[in-house]
């Protein structure tokens, strides 16, 4: 993996200043897709050419069922002869290195319709010195992207990516820590996944991948999204296509909030990751989606709120990642549309996160969340986790949650959810279940808080007021 970043950092590094900054992410990007296409496609056809062989066929029959489409994996990315790697390198000395690889990704979406619009068509561009593309080329070419101890080759890729769009890219990624406890509380085996601002797709990536892991495969499932940046939203469809995953990420990027791609989606699960500290939103205040309050145009925490609960099915669950003020917010239209929020039942727990999760911003998060099907005996309760103590450092900058502490919270929660009686431990000092409850008649004041508790808890307590 580090000889990976290694390579996607030289490559990068070559381009910068014959390209704009914010087009690397693309250019590097899309030379990664296809180099990790196109091993995996050639790591298939060594499987296939050893079978044919010891099934007797002479080398000319081989040639000619390797080149069939019939005999490959069809839920496989096809690479044609022109987008496969030795080709593109045999080419870079000799002819207009972006032309080749432009033509590399329009063979590619033209063999296959899932990839249509997705790959970046940038490499012909006058902007990128020829000279400096080759040389990224021949650096992406030093590696391999197959399967390794430290995942699939899939998930190597999704790496690599996260990697490239963290140092280029801004906050468009979910870290992967993050996605695993939004996906271990909402725990999607089946049925239909959204995430309205998705990113590079890390995080419907990962929802995929637990239902494959409980289904048996990913084929049957479907993973709905939308993304407002033109750049992410290629790299989100060519993250979740090596994936396997078949997604609909609408016809264009676009901003969720002013304008939503999929208006008659019902999800089972909606998971999001909004851009933390991300203030206003556009759109019409006579949006059917505010049917808890018109959220204040300077904040657009609580518009992802009641987007999320709008495309939630009668018996779906939503986990959603805000910053900490989206509980502590004081403005009047907030406080009513918390408290509506409560009075629906709608909210099922609430997680304060540990500081440094996300390699962008230091500010501090929360998430969020949010059924339409609670239990008969957790009505008008909320469930509230204090997990600002778990993670350890990876780097000086970011924090991460162990499988250990993620065991914790997501432990907790479905104790909560599923065992009568449960005590909150997590984070906290044990205290009784019972009194931690809410309802919509009678909100628990801070100073009710039991003797002992941290002073987040008793913010907590005093956020229904």
């Amino acid at each position: 993996m580090q000889e990976i970043k290694d390579a996607v950092w030289e490559a990068a590094d070559r381009l910068r200043g014959s390209v704009d900054a914010m087009d690397l992410p693309e250019y590097v990007g899309g030379l990664i897709f296809l180099k990790y296409v196109s091993d995996t496609f050639a790591g298939n056809r060594s499987e296939l050419r050893a079978r044919l062989d010891t099934e007797g066929y002479d080398e000319d029959r081989v040639e000619e069922m390797l080149e069939d489409r019939e005999f490959s994996d069809k839920s496989a990315i096809w690479v044609p002869r022109n987008a496969r790697w030795p080709y593109i390198t045999a080419r870079t000395a000799t002819l207009h290195v972006g032309e080749v690889i432009n033509d590399a990704m329009y063979a590619t979406m033209l063999a296959n319709p899932t990839l249509r619009g997705a790959l970046p068509t940038i490499f012909g561009r006058g902007t990128a010195d020829q000279e400096r593309l080759a040389e990224a080329v021949a650096l992406i070419g030093r590696v391999r992207f197959t399967s390794t101890e430290e995942g699939p080759a899939p998930d190597v890729l999704a790496e690599a990516y996260e990697f490239l769009l963290g140092r280029f890219g801004g906050d468009s990624r979910t870290p992967r820590s993050v996605g695993q406890l939004i996906v271990g509380i909402l725990e999607p085996y089946n049925g239909r996944v959204y995430d309205p601002a998705c990113g590079s797709g890390g995080l419907l990536a990962q929802a995929a991948t637990f239902m494959a892991a409980h289904q048996g495969g990913s084929g049957d499932s479907v993973v709905y999204g939308q993304e407002i940046n033109e750049r992410t939203w290629r790299l989100a469809r060519m993250n979740l296509a090596v994936h396997g995953v078949v997604s609909d990420l609408g016809d264009r990027w676009g901003d969720t909030l002013a304008h939503d791609e999929h208006p008659d989606l019902k999800a089972d699960f909606v998971m999001a990751q909004p851009p933390i500290g991300f203030w206003k939103w556009a759109g019409s205040e006579d949006d059917p989606r505010w049917t808890y309050g018109v959220p204040p145009r300077t904040n657009a925490n609580y518009a992802w709120l009641q987007h999320a609960v709008s495309k939630l099915s009668d018996r779906g669950t939503a986990g959603v990642v805000l910053e900490k003020n989206s509980l502590l917010s004081r403005s009047p239209a907030e406080t009513r549309i918390r408290q509506a929020f409560v009075e629906a039942d709608l909210v099922a727990a609430i997680v304060a996160l540990p500081e440094q999760l996300f390699h962008s911003t230091q500010v501090p998060a929360c998430l969020w969340v949010l059924t339409k099907d609670k239990p008969v005996e957790r009505r008008g309760r909320i469930l509230f986790i204090d997990a600002r103590d778990l993670g350890a450092m990876a780097s000086s900058a970011e924090r991460v949650l162990s499988d250990e502490d993620l065991a914790k919270i997501i432990g907790a929660y479905r104790a909560y959810r599923d065992e009568p009686g449960f005590c909150v431990s997590v984070g906290l000092t044990a205290v009784r279940e019972e009194e931690y409850v809410l309802t919509p008649g009678r909100y628990v004041r801070a100073a009710q808080a039991p003797a002992g508790t941290r002073a987040l808890t008793k913010d907590l307590y005093g956020v229904f007021n």
